[in-house]
């Protein structure tokens, strides 16, 4: 690949190979703009929209990522090697000193914004080992998995209006819980409010007509990009609420992603085989080409006025189930999908307990305690904390980041009197 004529600082997350997606606005320009990003700069898209081909131009003009999204994955491929060529050093716009004055903008002068607009978001459960765990912890290491576990892709629809862009402050919910020992459910805030290491990504292309399926071995023409998320749970009013219809209001409090959305093409380099899967699944979901990737997550936990420290160390390729069988599944139905939904893969934990994507899991249901640098203690989330997601991928010297995904919890509001 060549250089950038723009810097690109040593394990920068945002080298020329990576350009993920993001919407901004600046101080003195409040209008939402599309934008990739290099090194610590933004290219402003819409700035540089005409060295684009015709086709494109209008959808780099758009204040989101749907209208993009929408075209297909060749006009994606187009938009991706001309913005590759035009970062390049001896470039077109390389050379043309005023365009370039005004469309390469330093990130610390960015604010950041949703990416699209988000019509609909599906949650899925697909990491077999949170879900074993989570099992075990409920029912006993004997049932662990649920029957239709390990034959579809269990998800539910989650809100996509409490979808928030990293940096959002997340507001501790009020709600119903039954305590143990409690004769009679009581209402107050969430005491068992915990993080979910999870990834999302984004629904693209054409979409389908309702009542049209989408086969799996196709379903990748439908994904746009990918994101950090961290799916906000309230384990003690889910546990309360979720029979029999699922979570609720414990898991609508807040959903926030990364401002960033990695293309699915900069991902190929860190391509793997598909998570093994037993038994055999249904025709329906028979993937034949490999749709996982070697993504390092990480979660770091930041007490109130203390240092951040490193709690969770993950990765996207122990999901058991890929998102072109999620796609699959979720369509089977004929439900039609339309650009800027959002999926996301579920808690994403590993095998090992310093791998686990929730504090359900790295405490064991608060029968553990976490420790933390200068004496803290968690078992599940205190008012202030902050939690900080990232994600990168790394090879033969390439490295292909996702930025942070960030939230820190805030008190409840007062109870209704």
């Amino acid at each position: 690949m060549s250089q950038s004529f723009v810097p690109v600082p040593a394990n920068s997350d945002f080298p020329l190979e990576n350009l993920p997606y993001a919407v901004f606005s600046t101080e003195n320009n409040k209008v939402h703009r599309i934008c990739v990003a290099i090194g610590e700069h933004v290219l402003d898209l819409k700035a540089v929209s005409q060295l684009y081909p015709f086709q494109v131009q209008k959808s780099l003009q758009a204040e989101t990522l749907n209208e993009l999204m929408g075209l297909d994955f060749e006009a994606w491929d187009v938009v991706r090697s001309q913005t590759q060529k035009l970062l390049t050093k001896g470039s077109e716009l390389d050379h043309n000193v005023d365009l370039k004055a005004v469309s390469i903008v330093p990130q610390s002068e960015i604010k950041l914004h949703l990416p699209a607009q988000i019509g609909d978001y599906t949650d899925f459960y697909s990491s077999i080992h949170h879900a074993t765990n989570v099992g075990i912890m409920f029912r006993g290491p004997d049932n662990a998995l649920m029957p239709n576990w390990r034959h579809l892709p269990v998800g539910y629809h989650g809100r996509a209006s409490s979808v928030v862009v990293s940096g959002t402050p997340i507001r501790r919910p009020l709600g119903q819980t039954f305590p143990d020992g409690a004769e009679k459910p009581v209402f107050g805030a969430c005491k068992l409010l915990d993080f979910e290491l999870e990834m999302a990504f984004f629904i693209g292309g054409k979409g389908n007509q309702l009542g049209e399926p989408i086969r799996v071995d196709e379903a990748w023409k439908n994904v746009f990009g990918f994101t950090l998320m961290n799916d906000w749970s309230a384990r003690d009013i889910q546990k309360w609420e979720y029979v029999p219809l699922g979570p609720f209001t414990a898991k609508n409090l807040g959903t926030t992603i990364s401002p960033w959305v990695v293309p699915t093409a900069a991902l190929k380099p860190f391509l793997l085989d598909n998570f093994p899967q037993e038994p055999e699944v249904l025709p329906y979901l028979r993937q034949n080409i490999p749709f996982n990737f070697d993504i390092n997550l990480e979660v770091s936990l930041k007490p109130a006025d203390q240092n951040e420290a490193l709690i969770s160390k993950s990765n996207f390729k122990h999901l058991y189930w890929t998102p072109l069988q999620q796609i699959a599944h979720h369509t089977v139905t004929g439900c039609n999908l339309r650009p800027g939904d959002l999926m996301a893969s579920g808690t994403i934990s590993g095998e090992t307990p310093d791998s686990y994507g929730s504090l359900l899991e790295l405490c064991w249901k608060g029968t553990k305690t976490l420790e933390l640098p200068g004496g803290k203690t968690r078992k599940f989330l205190q008012d202030f904390d902050e939690v900080i997601i990232r994600g990168h991928c790394e090879k033969h010297g390439l490295r292909i980041g996702f930025g942070e995904c960030v939230g820190q919890v805030l008190p409840a509001h007062p109870v209704p009197q």
